[in-house]
């Protein structure tokens, strides 16, 4: 009688190869993961440098975190802590910073913890520039 099937060779072979292809989709993938969240710090540092503006608005400075952002200090998703600093009547500086697996995010071969957006008598600057939409 004769069995037409695979060896157990040909099988170690395929599921070797097939552990390859999951390993180098991984190491693929996870950059890009960490690409998107990085959207999460970019949109809510936004979304507070318009709270700032709204709350200057109707007061003589700028506000802390917890005058314009109700104290939360995490990012909506949770991957950035959130902190204002240099409080003034003309400026304030915003500062996500990367939590967990997120402090690895990378663009190129810059690091993109902290994000910082910083306004100063009408001037924006976001650091470092290489992590924020053109």
């Amino acid at each position: 009688m004769i069995f037409n099937g695979f060896t157990l060779i040909e099988l170690m072979v395929t599921c070797t190869i097939i552990s390859i292809l999951i390993l180098i989709s991984i190491a693929l993938y996870t950059p890009q993961v960490r690409s998107g969240r990085r959207s999460d710090a970019i949109n809510t540092l936004f979304s507070i440098s318009l709270a700032e503006e709204n709350y200057r608005s109707t007061n003589a400075t700028y506000g802390t975190i917890a005058q314009v952002w109700n104290s939360v200090t995490t990012s909506t998703g949770g991957y950035y802590t959130l902190a204002i600093s240099n409080v003034t009547s003309t400026s304030y500086t915003i500062t996500a910073t990367a939590v967990g697996d997120q402090a690895n995010d990378i663009q190129g071969s810059t690091s993109c913890t902290p994000l910082v957006f910083a306004m100063s008598a009408g001037t924006i600057t976001q650091t470092p520039t290489a992590c924020w939409p053109s």
